[in-house]
């Protein structure tokens, strides 16, 4: 999967992609909103329109749901630079975790992909992506086709 690219317009707020049937990822979503009290970041499953328009635009394989995705105004930004980005917006003391963006970005995806390999098997998955709670549908990008 391609790691980061450009999407050809930059919109406005930050947006994050996810596997939506994955608990770990649903878990991302629930404590991402609990910590961003600014309501920096939207968020879109890699599964639903929206979501799998985005990665095409900016060239990556929408079938790829292994990673989650960081589109911020025109980048996209994948594993270990999408979480660590994410983490530098929240309330603190989760900013402290960009420090680890000056570790070599091979050792740090791949602690990222070990997770990612994973994660199905040590949190669960669902048929079906999560239904929204109200907080989370208003930060929701349309699914619109």
């Amino acid at each position: 999967m391609k790691r980061s690219g450009q999407l050809p317009e930059g919109g406005a707020g930050a947006v994050v992609l996810i596997d939506g049937v994955c608990h770990l990822c649903q878990g991302l979503v629930k404590f991402i909103i609990k910590r961003d009290p600014k309501a920096a970041f939207r968020f879109a499953t890699l599964q639903g329109a929206a979501g799998r328009r985005m990665v095409s635009s900016a060239g990556m394989d929408p079938d790829r749901l292994d990673t989650v995705v960081l589109v911020e105004q025109g980048a996209v930004y994948t594993e270990s630079a999408a979480a660590l980005r994410i983490a530098r917006k929240l309330r603190f003391p989760w900013p402290v975790l960009y420090v680890f963006i000056a570790v070599p970005r091979p050792l740090r995806d791949a602690v990222y992909r070990y997770v990612a390999r994973n994660r199905y098997r040590w949190f669960g998955r669902d048929e079906a992506c999560l239904l929204p709670t109200p907080d989370l549908r208003r930060r929701l990008v349309e699914e619109e086709e």
